[in-house]
């Protein structure tokens, strides 16, 4: 499938800005799987420094500087994206990967293997997945039994997280703890993808935070309108001799087609699409808009 993103971030201060410096982890992977095959990114206006690098994570981080006063700041991305899910390795065609069990995934993550180093920076506490909690881990032991198969137990665990919590967006932000999550049971796709990644670690396996974009189809009959997808994220969860395994509880569903990846993290901190100092007072306003379609 190849898809063409737009991916929009609109900032309107109120009594202008002098100085702004900005990192943006904005540009899709590319990967198995997924291939950019074009990307552009528009600043307005027209940054003085202007950056890129990969992050310890392997994204691509965008870090640009605008030394003139404005009271406006527009940050566009345009991708073209081509994505095959069949090139990727399958879960459900690999009987090594669906059989092995929670005890069994703890013995082989001990091993010094260079993999392991990797993805044992998953199994850590973050920024914004510390102190998990006692309710958390009861909520992850629910699934995640000794014996049995952690791909089983991973997949009922996203079932519970989109049957337990309710998608409220105003309930939460990006700073809200992951026990206060928990106990109002609602939230955004973020907080699902913290919660699954918090259980996952409270038995001690390696989960990932995924951020990306998912395509969202118009109702039967109806036009799509610009505008109507959004920045999502899921979950990415290891499993020892197959690899990681990608999950998406807001939406009940193993990732394909219809999920573009950007950037990999410990949590949402390490990859937010934009973020950045000014230099400035007053109110600021912010406005998004991402549009995923077919590209021609």
């Amino acid at each position: 499938m190849l898809y063409q993103v737009s991916h929009t971030t609109i900032y309107k201060y109120q009594f202008g800005v002098t100085f702004c410096h900005n990192i943006a982890t904005i540009k899709p992977k590319n990967m198995l799987g997924q291939t950019v095959v074009d990307y552009k990114l528009v600043i307005s206006p027209k940054p003085t420094e202007f950056s890129e690098k990969y992050d310890f994570f392997g994204n691509t981080l965008t870090r640009f500087s605008i030394q003139e006063q404005h009271k406006k700041l527009k940050v566009t991305a345009l991708s073209k994206i081509f994505r095959d899910h069949t090139l990727v390795p399958d879960i459900y065609k690999s009987t090594n990967g669906q059989a092995i069990n929670l005890m069994d995934a703890l013995v082989a993550l001990k091993s010094q293997t260079i993999e392991n180093l990797d993805v044992k920076q998953f199994m850590l506490e973050s920024i914004l997945i510390a102190n998990i909690s006692a309710e958390i881990r009861a909520y992850a032991e629910i699934s995640f039994k000794p014996n049995r198969p952690i791909f089983e137990a991973a997949y009922e665990l996203m079932q519970r997280i989109f049957n337990d919590f309710e998608f409220n967006p105003h309930v939460t932000n990006v700073a809200t703890p992951i026990h206060e999550v928990m106990i109002k049971k609602k939230g955004v796709c973020q907080d699902f993808a913290q919660i699954a990644i918090a259980c996952a670690r409270s038995v001690g396996l390696p989960a990932r935070y995924v951020s990306g974009y998912i395509e969202t189809l118009p109702p039967p009959g109806k036009e799509k309108l610009v505008g109507t997808d959004a920045s999502h994220a899921w979950f990415s969860l290891y499993i020892p001799t197959f690899g990681w395994v990608d999950f998406d509880p807001t939406n009940n569903q193993i990732p394909k087609n219809q999920h573009i990846i950007v950037a990999y993290g410990r949590d949402y901190y390490d990859v937010p699409p934009l973020k950045g100092v000014i230099y400035s007072s007053g109110k600021n306003k912010m406005k998004v808009a991402v549009d995923i379609r077919p590209a021609v």
